[in-house]
């Protein structure tokens, strides 16, 4: 069959990229395509042959298999195909069949590349990776290795307080840290000297130790410039020593911050911090949803505004469990407040329950569980009064189930490994996101990795597991593109939480736990699982993008929903999204299925 230039004009400048392409240029891509017709099961291409070039469908439906000949898509026409595989080593990804007679344009690969190295909008609709947004510079997007001094003034623990003074004063600091082989012992500043030494008439021999701050909060340089700002503001304290390998290799002090606006988020922090009631916390984390349509305006990347939200959430539940302490008294036996779920993984967004449990010491005793009854109600009352409602599954601490002695917890994990139950199966899910909060972090790490290395040696839990893991589906149909929802509230939208970033999560937990990855943030657990061999970096910089693409429409979409005042959800309308934008989704989800299609097989990657 031939097409007159003018039909294939015609029809290809009704579809991206085309539609966006100078005419000129568009006029001379059209000569180089090819018309082809597939007879109904006919090949177009197999797996791993060299492609001719990107197709796209002018008449018919054509079938995509992946490597495991299990079907992820169904094209129609006005959909292309091929180009991932271009843009990789020439070679196909998958194979592609007519389903029906079928007719296809082709263009060659060599004019496939020149198009991509000459023309932007071509260029920009199929490069599949999420480019860079140009943020200005930020607490937010700026690293602490980048804003620390790296040479901080220090003095052995023997130094006594007049010398102490007089090196701050030499070096013209605010500070200095106590270190001991470069280990990192305490801090003192001019506070310290001014409140302790001279405000309590210490002699000017007193030891620098009898006056520091023992053992500091510290940061490691990786972390970024908004967690200093947080953490000052929490704790109400200027200067953060930064340690890497145990080593103390800089500082950060208030003065270091003042070339950067803080990021509204510290507001949020701060009055949290300082509040006296779980009704005061309520009325900042009400502006929630305003903060995060703010960092979408910004440009701020996904993991960015996820981590600067759950950070609102870290600082209301510590604040929180002062509270409880100071109403109840102090905790009987210590004990450790986790987070699971969106909290754990640091990634909530302007819609979040709360997940929840705690650990106690092995000492507790049935005498001190009332106390731990009474902690654990107000803390999680006090998050259900911010807005960070109930768990509907009821995994919060105020279950008794998940309120137990180390010991239990332990048995818990064990005897999820050894049966695993559909029921193990959910827990284990969502107790591998557990992250610490607040209270005593020893009563989790051994625990932690004890458990990752059981898991892992377990096949028979890995493959139960990974079957878990798949049950969550991106919403891939046939023709139209999309699995929309068919009836209720949501009819004929998809849900980017359940259906787009809740696979890569599960896909991210499946990588940690084959590659006994301690990473509990999904976009930590693809890079660690790359670095580790679990995943194939051709493989992991996809899905990588593919989770970008999806997490940054959501959060896109919930900030359209604020601006336009209404509560932000995770339902989307396709119908909402430009031809660019579905196209680019579909291939995400396309993407996403791929990759379950190889751990479901058996492979953690996709090469």
């Amino acid at each position: 069959m031939t097409l007159s230039a003018s039909a294939l004009a015609q029809f290809l400048s009704a579809i991206h990229p085309y539609d966006s392409m100078e005419p000129a240029a568009l006029k001379t891509l059209i000569t180089a395509f090819e018309v082809r017709q597939i007879p109904a099961g006919g090949m177009i291409y197999a797996l791993n042959s060299p492609l001719e070039g990107l197709f796209v469908v002018y008449e018919g439906d054509v079938e995509i298999r992946d490597e495991h000949d299990v079907p992820i898509s169904l094209l129609g026409a006005r959909n292309s195909f091929g180009e991932r595989g271009l843009l990789r080593d020439g070679a196909s990804l998958t194979s592609a069949r007519a389903v029906s007679d079928t007719i296809v344009l082709m263009l060659p690969a060599a004019r496939f590349h020149q198009a991509m190295n000459e023309d932007p909008a071509f260029r920009r609709f199929f490069n599949r990776s999420r480019t860079e947004k140009p943020n200005k510079a930020s607490l937010a997007t700026t690293r602490v290795e980048t804003l620390m001094a790296t040479k901080p003034l220090t003095c052995p623990p023997e130094t006594d307080v007049q010398t102490a003074a007089r090196l701050m004063r030499d070096a013209r600091v605010s500070s200095i840290c106590i270190a001991e082989k470069d280990a990192l012992r305490g801090i003192a500043t001019i506070r310290d000297l001014s409140g302790k030494v001279v405000g309590d008439g210490l002699p000017f021999d007193t030891p620098i130790t009898q006056i520091m701050t023992p053992d500091p909060v510290t940061l490691p340089p990786s972390a970024i410039g908004s967690d200093v700002l947080h953490m000052m503001m929490e704790r109400r304290i200027g200067h953060i020593p930064v340690c890497q390998a145990g080593k103390l290799v800089g500082i950060v002090t208030q003065t270091d911050l003042t070339r950067f606006q803080a990021v509204s988020s510290a507001e949020l922090v701060s009055e949290i911090a300082h509040s006296d009631s779980a009704e005061e916390m309520a009325q900042v984390t009400k502006r929630i949803p305003q903060l995060l349509a703010q960092l979408v305006a910004g440009g701020n990347r996904h993991e960015v505004i996820t981590r600067l939200i759950t950070d609102v959430a870290d600082t209301a539940t510590r604040r929180l469990l002062a509270l409880a302490e100071a109403k109840l008294g102090p905790a009987p036996v210590p004990y450790l407040w986790l987070a699971c779920g969106s909290q754990g993984r640091q990634e909530q967004t302007g819609v979040s329950d709360q997940d929840n449990c705690l650990f106690l010491d092995d000492s507790v005793t049935e005498a001190d569980m009332p106390y731990f009854w009474a902690l654990a109600r107000f803390v999680c009352d006090g998050l259900d009064t911010c807005g960070y409602v109930y768990c509907p599954g009821d995994m919060m601490a105020t279950n008794p189930r998940w309120r137990q002695p180390v010991r239990v917890w332990r048995e818990y994990f064990a005897g999820w490994i050894k049966t695993p139950s559909p029921e193990a199966q959910m827990l284990a899910s969502v107790m591998f996101d557990l992250r610490p909060i607040g209270g005593a972090t020893r009563l989790f790490e051994d625990l932690q990795a004890e458990t990752l290395r059981k898991a892992a040696a377990n096949s028979i839990f890995v493959a139960h597991m990974v079957s878990n893991s798949l049950k969550h589906t991106p919403p891939l149909g046939l023709l139209r593109g999309f699995a929309t929802i068919r009836s209720g509230e949501h009819k004929n939208q998809i849900d980017l939480k359940h259906n787009g970033v809740v696979p890569v999560v599960d896909l991210g937990r499946i990588y940690a736990l084959q590659g006994k990855l301690t990473a509990v943030n999904t976009a930590a657990r693809l890079e660690a699982a790359i670095a580790a061999g679990v995943l194939s970096g051709s493989g992991g910089q996809d899905l990588k993008d593919a989770y970008d693409l999806i997490a940054e429409t959501r959060l896109e979409h919930q900030a359209e929903q604020v601006r336009s005042g209404i509560m932000p959800d995770n339902f989307l309308s396709p119908t909402d999204l430009s031809d660019f934008e579905r196209s680019h989704l579909r291939d995400a989800f396309v993407v996403i299925k791929s990759l379950q299609s190889a751990v479901g097989h058996g492979r953690g990657m996709l090469s």
